[in-house]
C-alpha cells in the first residue's frame, strides 16, 4: 500500500509538471496588436455596432421588394340556411347552401408619388450610415485599448520603481540598525528607517494593485473571462518618444476626411433630405395593377365539385387610383417635420466636427506638452538619482541623517513617477494623433 502511494504521488507530481509546462508553453503573451484586433472581433460593443448594421441591411432588401406584386391566397367555406344570395350564382335562394370559394390575389403598386424609389435610397443611406457607426465603435475601442494598455505598462514600471525602493529602504533600515547599536544614531533615526520601508511596502502593494486593475479593464474590452491570465508585452525602449512633425492644419484636414462620425452625419443630412422627398410624395397619386383568379362550388348546383370548379372559374385585371384630396394635414406635418429634421441634421454635423476638432486639438496640445514634460523630467530624474547616490553613501559615511536620505529617496522616486508619465502621455497622444489621420496604431 504505501508503494502504491509513493508511485502514485510521483504519477501525479509528474502530471501536475507536465500540465505547467504545457500551460507556460501556451501561455500568450498580449501585444498592443493582439489586443486592439481581438477586441475588434470580440468585444459585445463592437458587435452588437455589427447587428444594427446587419439589420439595415435587412431593411434596405425589404424596400427594394416593395417593386414586387404581392401575391396571396384564400379559401373559404360557408354554409346558409334560409333566404339568402348564394355566393357563386347570386340567385336569391330558400334553402340550406354550402359553398366553396378559392381565389388568388395580387397587386403591384406602379408609382406612389416615388415614394417607393426614395425609401429605397434612404435605406441605402441607412445602412451606409450604420456601416460607418460600426466603424465609429470599433475606433472607440481601439482607443480605450491604447489607453488601457498604457496605464497597464504605466503601472507595470511604477511596480519596478516601487520595489527598488523597498529593497533600498530595506537595506537601509539594517544600516540603521547597526548604528543604532553601535549608538552612532537616535532611536527616531532608527524608526524613521521603518516608516519609511513600511511606507514603501504599501506603494508596492498599492502599485500591484493599480496593475491589476487596468488588467481586469483590458480583460473586459476584450472579453476575456477573470480567470484568464493576461501578459502584455512591454515596449521597445530605445523607441523614439520625442516625434511629432506635424502640421495642425493637416491633422484637422485628415480627421474630417477620415473619422467615420464625421461622414456619418454628413449622411444624415442625405436621409433627412430623402425622409422629406418621401413626405411630399403624400401630395401625389397612388396608381396600381390588381388581378385575381378564383372559382368556387356551390351545393345547389346539380353539377359535382371539380366541374364547378372548372365552370366558374374566373379571371380579373384591373387598375386603382388613388387621388388625395385631404388627410386632415397629415402630409403637410410629416413635410414640415422633415424640412425641420433637416436643419437638426446640419447642427448635427457641425457639432460631431466641432468635437472632432477638439479631440484633435487636446491630442495636439497635449502631445507638444507631454514632449516638453518628457525631456524636463528625464533631466529631472537624473538630476535626482545622482543626488539620491550621493545621499546614500553620506549615509552610510554617517555623514547625513535618515531624514535627509528619506528625503532624497522620496525625491527621487517622484522623480521617477513624473518621467514615467510623461513618456506614457508622449506615447498616447502620438498615437492619437496618428490614429485620428487613419494610421495604424502600432507601438
Amino acid at each position: 500500500m504505501k508503494l502504491y502511494l509513493i508511485i502514485a504521488s510521483i504519477l501525479f507530481v509528474e502530471m501536475a509538471f507536465a500540465q505547467e509546462v504545457e500551460t507556460n508553453a501556451t501561455s500568450k503573451l498580449w501585444s498592443l496588436e493582439d489586443c486592439i484586433s481581438y477586441a475588434i472581433e470580440n468585444n459585445i460593443t463592437v458587435k452588437d455596432a455589427d447587428l444594427n448594421t446587419s439589420i439595415s441591411e435587412v431593411d434596405y432588401n425589404k424596400a427594394k421588394s416593395a417593386r414586387l406584386p404581392n401575391l396571396f391566397g384564400s379559401a373559404s367555406q360557408t354554409f346558409s340556411s334560409g333566404t339568402s344570395i348564394d355566393p357563386i350564382t347570386s340567385d336569391y335562394v330558400s334553402d340550406q347552401i354550402h359553398s366553396t370559394n378559392l381565389g388568388i390575389n395580387s397587386s403591384m403598386t406602379l408609382f406612389q408619388g416615388s415614394q417607393v424609389n426614395n425609401q429605397i435610397k434612404q435605406n441605402k443611406l441607412l445602412l451606409e450610415q450604420s456601416g460607418l457607426l460600426a466603424e465609429e465603435a470599433k475606433n472607440s475601442i481601439v482607443i480605450s485599448i491604447l489607453e488601457t494598455y498604457l496605464q497597464a505598462l504605466f503601472s507595470k514600471e511604477g511596480i519596478a520603481i516601487a520595489e527598488n525602493n523597498l529593497k533600498a529602504s530595506e537595506k537601509e533600515v539594517l544600516r540603521a540598525k547597526s548604528r543604532l547599536d553601535a549608538g552612532s544614531i537616535a532611536l527616531s533615526d532608527y524608526t524613521e528607517a521603518q516608516s519609511q520601508a513600511a511606507t514603501n511596502k504599501y506603494n508596492v502593494i498599492a502599485a500591484k494593485n493599480d496593475y491589476e486593475q487596468n488588467i481586469i479593464t483590458l480583460k473586459q474590452l476584450l472579453e476575456l473571462s477573470p480567470l484568464e491570465t493576461l501578459e502584455i508585452e512591454t515596449i521597445d525602449e530605445n523607441m523614439d518618444l520625442i516625434n511629432l512633425e506635424l502640421n495642425k492644419e493637416a491633422i484637422y484636414t485628415n480627421a474630417l476626411a477620415y473619422l467615420p462620425e464625421v461622414e456619418a452625419s454628413k449622411t444624415n443630412i442625405l436621409i433627412n433630405e430623402k425622409e422629406l422627398d418621401i413626405a411630399k410624395g403624400g401630395y401625389l397619386p397612388t396608381l396600381a395593377l390588381t388581378g385575381s383568379l378564383g372559382s368556387g362550388y356551390t351545393s345547389i348546383n346539380d353539377s359535382d365539385f371539380s366541374d364547378q370548379l372548372d365552370l366558374n372559374f374566373n379571371q380579373r385585371l384591373g387598375l386603382s387610383l388613388t387621388i388625395p384630396i385631404f388627410n386632415r394635414n397629415q402630409t403637410k406635418a410629416a413635410v414640415q417635420t422633415a424640412s425641420i429634421n433637416i436643419e437638426k441634421a446640419e447642427i448635427q454635423k457641425q457639432t460631431v466636427e466641432k468635437e472632432v476638432i477638439k479631440k484633435v486639438e487636446t491630442a495636439y496640445q497635449n502631445a507638444l506638452s507631454s514632449q516638453e514634460q518628457l525631456v524636463a523630467a528625464e533631466a529631472s530624474e537624473d538630476a535626482a538619482e545622482q543626488s539620491y547616490n550621493l545621499a546614500q553613501k553620506k549615509y552610510e559615511l554617517g555623514d547625513l541623517s535618515t531624514t535627509d536620505l528619506v528625503i532624497s529617496q522620496n525625491t527621487y522616486t517622484n522623480a521617477q513617477q513624473n518621467y514615467l508619465q510623461a513618456k506614457y502621455l508622449n506615447i498616447l497622444y502620438h498615437q492619437l494623433l496618428q490614429f485620428y489621420q487613419g494610421n495604424e496604431i502600432k507601438l
